[in-house]
């Protein structure tokens, strides 16, 4: 959803917009900034996610559990992959809803609320 964002894409402003505070976790910042293509496209990033007060969740040790459990039981299955089962063993730790255009992998994760984002 963040990355429709940056993209341009009104829509995913609109929704964002209507959050409120933005809550992400650690690994998707670290999937924004490996996206970045220069410094002014950073300090673009920072400024929005200042002006929507977001909260970054660290990864703990319970998410580090919960992510494993989920790989072994959905990366063959699923392809679920690291940073997907991270992030998702982050909204079930913190039970937060996950808005994103990726149900396919998501979806399939038990204990987590999906809010499909269609771009």
């Amino acid at each position: 959803m963040l990355i429709w964002h940056l993209r341009g894409y009104p829509q995913a402003t609109r929704r964002l917009d209507e959050l409120g505070a933005l809550t992400l976790s650690a690994i998707s910042w670290l999937e924004v900034l490996q996206g970045m293509r220069n410094k002014a496209e950073l300090l673009a990033v920072k400024k929005m996610l200042d002006k929507r007060s977001a909260r970054l969740l660290p990864v703990t040790e319970a998410i580090t559990l919960l992510a494993t459990k989920l790989m072994k039981s959905l990366t063959l299955s699923r392809g679920l992959q690291m940073g997907d089962a991270l992030i998702a063993a982050t909204a079930i730790e913190h039970q937060l809803p996950m808005l994103t255009a990726n149900v396919k992998h998501f979806g399939a994760v038990a204990g987590l609320t999906v809010e499909a984002f269609v771009p």
